[in-house]
């Protein structure tokens, strides 16, 4: 059951589906409030696993919202609202069980793509003069890197910069002081 909420201390449930106090096409202006989905218990069975949710989205029927025909339509809401909405169980017109009602809901308004701007639109040239500016001096240093690593190498060590091949290292044999004090290794 969907309703306005002005109309929720005159409602009265003694009102079934498919009159045209509570069809989906007279909502809102001739009918406050709509019952929708006209159906019965075994499209919901019980009980759900732990965990499982029964979900009922109020609009999700576009086809039969003009149709005359169909007065438990349930098809969109034609304004952001605000809305109450509460499950109403009937045998036939009578109710049999019924939850208490929500709190007010207002729906969000979906807007034109062409009304909406890329984020930061009124700034968009000077962000990307900034971002050149800063990719060029990103560049300027790391050249000024590059070719200080290369002239260092040729100021230090005489013309070997620090990307060519070492020089060959010689090792002088060299025996420590206390290798001789022992009798064993002079033979």
């Amino acid at each position: 059951l969907v309703l306005l909420p002005a109309a929720v201390p005159t409602f009265n449930n003694s009102l079934g589906p498919g009159t045209p106090e509570r069809s989906f096409q007279g909502f809102p202006d001739t009918a406050p409030a709509y019952l929708t989905l006209n159906t019965t218990l075994l499209n919901y069975p019980c009980p759900k696993p732990p965990g499982d949710i029964t979900v009922l989205r109020v609009g999700s029927e576009t086809s039969c919202a003009t149709d005359d025909t169909r007065p438990t339509c349930n098809g969109p809401l034609r304004a952001p609202g605000p809305y109450r909405v509460k499950f109403l169980a009937l045998q036939g017109s009578v109710p049999v069980a019924e939850t208490a009602w929500s709190k007010p809901i207002d729906l969000r308004t979906a807007q034109s793509p062409s009304s909406i701007g890329a984020a930061g639109s009124q700034h968009g040239a000077g962000m990307i003069a900034l971002t050149t500016i800063l990719a060029i001096l990103f560049a300027i240093l790391l050249a000024a890197a590059v070719a200080m690593l290369l002239l260092e190498g040729d100021a230090c060590g005489g013309g070997s910069s620090a990307f060519s091949k070492p020089e060959a290292v010689t090792v002088q044999r060299y025996n420590t002081h206390h290798v001789y004090d022992q009798p064993a290794a002079r033979l």
